[in-house]
């Protein structure tokens, strides 16, 4: 733009300089008639944005965050520096305290209401029944030629370590053979350089390992690190303590919800099978470091209900730069034993 630079060094935001009458602008920044004409245009077509996220304040700072992981697909050196610019806004208040927060999409009458839906917990799991369970590194983060290295599998670890120093996701699939699994773990994984810029970790959890799952689903779908949960601790804590099941008729065949997020995964082409044990739901956790605990605890209440994107950076930008007392309390509890 012509006048650019003098715009930028005004220090004025776009909304301050669009309040500016034409009066203001000639004056200031002079600018001729033809060209206010067209910068005042910007009113009429830049429309609000609509997403569905939890947080009203933030639709428009989440929209932008969206942009910019599309933007980072195309650009892959480039997109850091503007992952980075686009999360400058996004700065907790001194003596913010984030309280968890429980989502899942709305119930819906099925077979004309002959059929209840599952009912779901409503507070957050607690720290306790999560921080103590036992997982296994089925394989590691992907990177070109390492499944060469692969060769022995890690041995059962306490899945606390995994975010005693950096908040985690960790999201539980259902089955990795299910389309609807598989297009989940796909876009949110497409997403990495938001959360790699928001020093948050990607782990995808398993209730079930089978060895041929596991090799078609990563990194086709999920390029992250890969968790076997045999005790099916996460999946317990979605479901306040026990396992969030439904049957084929009545969680799919009766459900139109399910139906269309069948439907949804479909249209994107992936693959799929019919191969493990597909009754027991998922969903999604965002942990903070140290015991801070739970942030975020989506239920996967119809099969393919997925935790929308939006609300799950939204989450993260929140508690980036948290850095909770009961992380050096850890800290200093370890050096001491």
């Amino acid at each position: 733009m012509q006048y650019g630079d003098q715009l930028e060094a005004s220090g004025k935001s776009l909304a301050e300089l669009l309040s500016l009458s034409n009066t203001d602008l000639s004056s200031l920044y002079p600018m001729k008639r033809g060209h206010i004409a067209r910068f005042m245009d910007r009113k009429q077509h830049n429309p609000p944005s609509r997403i569905n996220s939890i947080y009203t304040k933030s639709e428009n700072s989440s929209q932008k965050l969206e942009n910019t992981t599309r933007n980072s697909r195309k650009n892959s050196f480039g997109s850091d520096i503007n992952v980075e610019q686009s999360l400058a806004s996004f700065k907790i208040k001194e003596g913010h305290i984030f309280k968890g927060v429980v989502a899942s999409v709305p119930a819906e009458p099925r077979a004309c209401g002959c059929v209840q839906p599952p009912p779901v917990v409503e507070n957050v799991a607690p720290y306790s029944t999560i921080e103590n369970i036992s997982v296994q590194k089925l394989v590691p983060e992907y990177k070109i030629g390492i499944e060469r290295l692969i060769k022995t599998k890690s041995p059962p670890m306490k899945v606390s370590e995994l975010w005693r120093d950096k908040p985690a996701i960790f999201v539980c699939i259902r089955r990795p053979g299910c389309i609807m699994c598989r297009a989940e773990a796909h876009q949110l994984y497409s997403k990495k350089p938001i959360f790699d810029a928001l020093g948050v970790q990607l782990f995808a959890v398993l209730h079930e390992h089978i060895e041929s799952e596991v090799n078609d689903f990563w990194p086709k779908y999920w390029g992250g690190v890969v968790l076997y949960d045999e005790g099916q601790g996460f999946f317990k804590a979605l479901g306040g303590g026990k396992l969030l099941k439904e049957n084929f008729v009545s969680g799919f065949l009766f459900n139109p919800r399910a139906i269309a997020n069948y439907k949804r995964a479909k249209a994107t082409g992936l693959e799929m099978n019919f191969k493990g044990e597909g009754e027991t739901k998922g969903g999604l956790f965002v942990v903070g470091r140290g015991k801070s605990g739970i942030a975020y605890q989506f239920i996967e209440r119809n099969f393919g209900d997925w935790a929308p994107p939006s609300e799950v950076v939204e989450i993260c930008t929140r508690i980036q730069h948290v850095q909770p007392e009961s992380v050096k309390t850890l800290k200093e509890d370890e050096e001491e034993e």
